[in-house]
């Protein structure tokens, strides 16, 4: 079955329709610049640029960076907080005719690493995912189930969130070497290893290619570690996921 998925960040709305049944994508990735601010106006107006594109008009899928319940966002981060009180879901329904479904990007990610990347392996295990990119987002799996919107980033460490600790903006912007970055990565993994105690972490977004780069740093971690599979495709993939399934975040 083939489902449009969207995956909305602070920088690119980027979509591909999907073949839910295997992972892989059935077109070209497509990918337009977020307007700023990000306000629902300007978002929504992307999306029906991109279901033009596809000539789409079937399910669709969208991730949110913020959290989302039952289709209304109740967190924006890195978009306009225009959105806090809007029903995405509903929204994109309206402005395509298509059938939609809307969750965070973290757990809509983290659901197509657990089916078709890394995560395919642990059944009966316990499974912290995190996309390191311009934030750190997180997904939360017992034994295969999501618990949603666990907004990991914005746990406080050393008086800061722990997405400005650990980000890989934060790499960039203070030009920090892989090792030192390593360091603040490792101290907030050391936090959610001890308050969560998970069997696996899997490092998600653009920082799972790298790993060769900074792994080796990574210290004092009793979970095991590991890279992604699916990378930056995993947002598309997942949200296209969440709409084949039917997927409502209570």
């Amino acid at each position: 079955m083939a489902v449009l998925g969207i995956d909305i960040g602070g920088s690119g709305i980027k979509a591909a329709p999907i073949d839910v049944d295997t992972g892989d994508f059935l077109a070209k990735r497509y990918r337009i610049p977020t307007p700023s601010p990000g306000n629902p106006d300007q978002v929504i107006e992307v999306i029906r640029r991109v279901v033009d594109h596809f000539d789409w008009n079937g399910r669709i899928g969208a991730g949110f960076p913020g959290v989302v319940r039952r289709g209304v966002v109740e967190t924006a981060a890195n978009v306009s907080h225009e959105w806090v009180g809007q029903n995405l879901a509903e929204l994109i329904e309206d402005a395509t005719g298509c059938q939609a479904v809307a969750l965070n990007d973290a757990d809509a990610a983290g659901l197509a690493e657990m089916r078709f990347g890394v995560g395919r392996k642990y059944d009966d295990a316990y499974v912290l995912f995190l996309t390191i990119g311009t934030g750190i987002g997180s997904a939360f799996f017992v034994k295969r189930e999501l618990w949603p919107n666990s907004e990991l980033g914005h746990l406080q460490v050393r008086g800061k969130d722990a997405e400005h600790r650990a980000g890989d903006a934060v790499r960039k912007e203070k030009n920090l070497s892989w090792k030192k970055w390593a360091k603040r990565l490792s101290e907030v993994l050391q936090i959610y290893d001890f308050l969560f105690n998970p069997d696996a972490i899997i490092l998600g977004g653009g920082v799972s290619k790298k790993i060769k780069k900074y792994g080796k740093y990574l210290e004092n971690v009793q979970a095991e570690v590991l890279p992604a599979e699916l990378r930056n495709q995993a947002g598309i993939v997942g949200a296209a996921m969440s709409a084949e399934e039917s997927i409502i975040i209570r």
